[in-house]
């Protein structure tokens, strides 16, 4: 749904300079119960300050303040009398901006760095330790603050590491507050908040929910929404959202393309229904799917068969709803979330529903306006208006699944008896993780069918030839770069043995130990 401009009363604006850490930036805010937005730096601070911002924060970044082309900022931010944290590079520019000296004496910190706060009663350093470990990522140095500023702390190589001016409100500091490993990092910046803007935490789910709830109502009036649900927790939440606002008006619909895990579709058709009173309209394609499928094993053409299907199965129970109801059908809910809204320029809010990701390459001629309740959320975030809302901790707490599902972890062609098997071991490998309370400490773990693989093993004293099953347990924050998870070897141990005694037809257990890059999350 399209944002307001000016933003809502007590936000802060997050300016990002190209940090890698902007949008943690804006977590951490949010974490002090005070609501946070990212803007670009090359928005001019002319719109930065009619969006009436209670506070601003300015991000790090690559750049030398003193290169060409870096990122600068009109000296009338600091002037506007609105409360300005900056860090790493914003620290650095909001001191040569002022006045003050920031040298390239390639006294370079990089990692751990302890610090020594000189004034601990200041308004940032108050109550932490006088000496503190930070996290650096600097070439420049600052060596003088800007008239009118108290120097609060410094580094073995730099004398200005923080500065503060109460009178202006215009704090700063050199490192990145922001990352678990400044050990008061985040004490730091909510004294920024609380004390140096004076910001009430008052940004909960509760308020989230509430303020949603009221502008989905007032964007829907007296039309209806429909909802596409995929059994995962973004779409799960937007429409038990969407249904706590308007109720009867919005119909969800679930297409059963018979490539979910075990027990995912019986969570739609029961848990999801019984927790929300949502109508649901669920559309058996398993027939239909595994016909388009017969006989492929390239991952690319399966994708495509999986997508061009669903969009068909889809269109048809859209039109089947438009034809019940008429054109009051005006609306589609979507579960798009901040990073998508960020990572894609800002996002209109509304738009042609084929050029938006979820629901991409559906016919130009069915035009809806967006309900996107989530557009502001984190994944986190998104978690908590779950539990908020009453959904299941088996809905609100799944790992990220593909769009294709099992499709696209079986290696081969794709049958319903391939499909019976991977779900078997699927379900066994999670139901031991989620024993061992090993669930929520990776981002997913799937498991994958080899299918046009048999390998040789030794079963009730005969010989047998079975396929191998992989595990691809990974850690990971956003999915762009992963790790596999180092997992106890007694949990594996258990995963094996029980796939390999009670799935017909696995004789082995492999561990997929490849890191991302250079290999995917998913195998196909």
């Amino acid at each position: 749904m399209p944002e307001a401009s000016p933003v809502a009363p007590d936000t802060v604006l997050v300016v990002d300079f190209g940090a890698q850490y902007a949008q943690l930036i804006a977590r951490r805010v949010r974490e002090a119960r005070v609501y946070s937005e990212i803007v670009p730096s090359t928005m001019p601070v002319a719109e930065m300050l009619a969006k009436n911002p209670a506070a601003i924060i300015l991000s790090g970044g690559p750049s030398s303040v003193y290169a060409e082309g870096a990122p600068r900022l009109d000296r009338a931010l600091f002037e506007a009398g609105v409360p300005v944290f900056g860090m790493c590079y914003g620290f650095q520019l909001m001191a040569t901006t002022l006045g003050g000296t920031v040298d390239n004496t390639g006294a370079r910190e990089y990692g751990r760095t302890p610090l020594h706060v000189s004034k601990s009663g200041s308004t940032l350093f108050e109550g932490t330790p006088d000496e503190q470990s930070v996290w650096m990522s600097h070439g420049d140095a600052c060596s003088a603050a800007p008239e009118g500023f108290s120097v609060t702390a410094s580094t073995d190589v730099v004398p200005v590491a923080a500065f503060e001016n109460d009178e202006k409100r215009l704090y700063g500091v050199q490192y990145h507050p922001e990352v678990m490993h400044s050990t008061h990092g985040q004490q730091v910046l909510e004294h920024f908040l609380y004390r140096g803007a004076g910001l009430t935490p008052s940004w909960t789910t509760g308020s989230v929910i509430e303020e949603q709830v009221a502008a989905i109502r007032e964007q829907v009036g007296d039309k209806r929404a429909i909802c596409g649900l995929s059994g995962g927790v973004d779409s799960a939440v937007a429409a038990a959202l969407v249904q706590k606002a308007i109720g009867t008006q919005l119909t969800c619909v679930y297409v059963d393309h018979g490539l979910m895990r075990q027990g995912e579709t019986e969570q739609v058709e029961k848990d999801f229904v019984a927790a929300t009173g949502v109508q649901l309209k669920v559309v058996d394609a398993e027939e239909r799917f595994l016909t388009a499928l017969k006989g492929v094993s390239d991952p690319e053409e399966k994708r495509k068969i999986i997508g061009r299907e669903f969009i068909r199965v889809f269109e048809q129970a859209q039109a089947e709803i438009i034809a019940d109801e008429g054109p009051e059908v005006a609306f589609l809910v979507q579960g798009t979330l901040y990073p998508d809204v960020v990572e894609s320029g800002g996002g209109t809010g509304t738009a042609n529903i084929k050029s938006h990701h979820n629901v991409g390459g559906l016919p130009e001629d069915l035009e809806f306006k967006l309900i996107e309740p989530l557009r502001k959320l984190f994944k986190d975030e998104v978690r908590m208006v779950g539990q908020e809302l009453g959904l299941p901790d088996e809905i609100v707490q799944r790992q990220p699944f593909p769009g294709p599902g099992l499709g696209i972890r079986i290696v081969g062609e794709v049958t319903k008896e391939r499909l019976d098997l991977l779900r078997e071991a699927d379900a066994i490998a999670r139901e031991e993780l989620t024993a061992a309370g090993l669930d929520r400490d990776i981002w997913q773990c799937p498991v994958v069918l080899l299918a046009d693989v048999r390998s040789v093993g030794v079963q009730g004293d005969g010989r047998t030839y079975g396929h191998p099953i992989v595990l691809r347990p990974v850690s990971s924050e956003d999915a762009m770069t992963a790790d596999w998870s180092r997992l106890p070897y007694d949990v594996l141990a258990k995963i094996s043995t029980r796939i390999t005694n009670e799935v017909a037809d696995v004789n082995r257990v492999v561990l997929d130990v490849t890191s991302k890059p250079p290999g995917t999350i998913e195998w196909e």
